[in-house]
């Protein structure tokens, strides 16, 4: 799926927000959003750092995680935006999955005789060919859905993968529990009672991470101890 090129601009409610910034501020600021929106949803915290400087009072804006910082109304508008995206896309796929399914079936028609019998000549009845074209046709946009919603879940390897790349002393174990727990709840957290979907795994396996037991290596030749991260 392409990267989406562009993130809602509320004018009145950024004018509010930064009204005692600076030019200098409000240009980093700009930036930094279009940072968040270009690299997935995360800032890393050397590029963050670098651009913010001293600038608190920008910095106040964004939250910060153990991989980096995000601001939590861009994150929350990239969601939206997602999610209408992904249903007008379902929605066009049903239609064009209607049209297809009208297009290979022939109307059932009667003539007005005693035994409202079909006339085997008629080129309107419905053949068995036909009609098991039609649930071929079906069973395939079918699977092609299942495929597609499958697709947006990693497996484990590539899950497990990833958190290394951010914490190479991850706890797979504990991370295969989280994991799981994800996927039980049809691939969505619990956020203040609520499940929500999850669309951008990454960035809610990088928010979570700081959660994640970590394996600390001792200096002598004792195995690998656990340590709850802090």
């Amino acid at each position: 799926m392409a990267k989406d090129p562009a993130f809602l601009f509320y004018a009145s409610d950024f004018l509010t927000g930064t009204m005692f910034m600076s030019n200098e501020q409000l240009g980093i600021y700009i930036r930094l959003l279009c940072s968040q929106h270009q690299h997935g949803g995360l800032i890393d915290k050397t590029s963050f750092n670098s651009l913010v400087g001293q600038h608190d009072i920008v910095k106040n804006k964004f939250i910060e995680t153990e991989s980096g910082f995000y601001n939590e109304r861009l994150a929350i508008e990239m969601h939206k935006r997602t999610k209408k995206s992904n249903n007008l896309s379902n929605t066009a796929k049903e239609v064009w999955a209607k049209r297809k399914a009208e297009k290979n079936t022939i109307v059932l028609q009667s003539y007005n005789d005693t035994n409202t019998k079909l006339k085997e000549n008629d080129t309107n009845v419905i053949r068995i060919e036909d009609v098991n074209e039609i649930e071929i046709i079906n069973e395939n946009i079918n699977e092609n859905k299942t495929k597609i919603k499958k697709a947006l879940i990693p497996n484990f390897d590539e899950f497990l993968e990833y958190a290394k790349t951010k914490e190479p002393n991850v706890d797979s174990s504990d991370l295969k529990l989280k994991y799981d727990s994800w996927l039980e709840s049809d691939w969505s957290i619990n956020r203040s009672g609520k499940y929500q979907k999850i669309v951008y795994w990454k960035s809610t396996l990088l928010n979570t991470l700081p959660y994640i037991k970590k394996l600390t290596v001792s200096s002598g030749p004792q195995k690998a101890q656990r340590n709850q991260y802090l």
